[in-house]
């Protein structure tokens, strides 16, 4: 285990994406541990952000402009970029150009922190690095940091994300810069998106069956044959991954995700037991599925940090579920679950 580097709660902290779903969550932790300063930066305008905390410095702007990312940076000590276009498997797989242009966001901002003379840099990548040729089977081995290699990640949203890793690499070798990388796994839980065609699979189900039982129909669409497996990571543990890392000196690429493996039919009955329903389910099998099995091996985690996320992904979904149960049946319409988050 490594030992921990407390970052400094008087020092300017700043968030890209930051009215996206993690930023949002990240925003709110750093103000409840008593972070001082404060920046949060999302191309979208405030009121379409999925959290506004008080006491936060709120900035729109597209950071695929490198002068707005020298904006953004400037004072910062730890910058920590979460800003992409990117979605859940419906979207990834049909905007493949626009998962990529964001490669600008991360180029840009890199320089802007060098320059800024930012101390902590993390970069928040994704479980899609993985090479392809090794989630083809439901029956998965648990992804370890080394398997990013032989490169063969997801098409689009997974290079962009490879390739922005290797630009935290290099920029920590040859300018210093001390850089975080966590990949996420398949990050879900409230105040995220749920409907609108970028909503990941935890919440797309819930949002299913909450439907299915408003209108009556009693059944639910399933994306191709729910025999496909994930783990899925609860968004508290995915936030206390990212202050763990932070705090630590851990510069290489390390999974932030849960190590409890379902198939997609599994996960169909978990919101069915929260809900109290059995649904019948029809399967889509032409639609996107991404690889046939992915999961976390949590072995360098465990090692480096002393941690894992342990939230299950029943006592996770309860919380979901319940979120998304309030804004369907409330009246409520969340402007930021349809947005597009940069």
């Amino acid at each position: 285990m490594t030992g921990r580097m407390e970052l400094d709660r008087n020092k300017l902290v700043v968030v890209t994406g930051a009215g996206g779903f993690i930023g949002g969550h990240l925003v709110g932790e750093l103000r409840r541990r008593g972070f001082e300063r404060v920046r949060a930066v999302d191309v979208k305008p405030a009121d379409r952000w999925y959290q506004n905390h008080a006491g936060v410095e709120e900035v729109r702007a597209d950071l695929r402009d490198a002068d707005a990312c020298r904006d953004a940076a400037a004072g910062a000590s730890t910058v920590v970029n979460l800003a992409c276009d990117m979605g859940g498997m419906g979207f990834i797989e049909t905007h493949k150009a626009d998962c990529m242009v964001s490669v600008l966001i991360n180029t840009h901002l890199l320089v802007a922190a060098r320059d800024a003379g930012v101390e902590r840099y993390l970069f928040g990548s994704s479980a899609c690095v993985y090479a392809a040729d090794k989630q083809t089977d439901t029956d998965v081995t648990a992804l370890r940091e080394e398997d990013a290699y032989p490169a063969m990640p997801e098409d689009g949203y997974g290079w962009e994300k490879l390739f922005g890793e290797r630009m935290c690499r290099h920029f920590m070798e040859d300018y210093g810069i001390s850089v975080r990388v966590p990949r996420f796994h398949n990050v879900y839980g409230p105040h995220g998106t749920y409907d609108g065609g970028r909503e990941k699979a935890p919440a797309a189900i819930c949002r299913k069956v909450i439907r299915a039982q408003l209108d009556g129909t009693n059944a639910i669409e399933i994306w191709g044959d729910g025999k496909q497996t994930r783990s899925f990571t609860y968004i508290d543990d995915t936030i206390e991954g990212i202050f763990r890392l932070l705090e630590s000196d851990v510069t290489e690429p390390i999974n932030i995700g849960s190590s409890q493996l379902v198939t997609i039919n599994e996960l169909v009955g978990i919101v069915e037991g929260i809900a109290g329903v059995k649904l019948e389910r029809r399967y889509k099998l032409d639609a996107p599925q991404g690889v046939r099995g992915r999961n976390s091996d949590n072995t360098l985690i465990r090692e480096k940090l002393g941690w894992e996320p342990s939230t299950t992904l029943e006592e996770g979904l309860a919380a979901t579920y319940a979120w998304i149960h309030e804004q369907l049946t409330s009246g409520a319409h969340d402007e930021a679950a349809l947005a597009f988050r940069l």
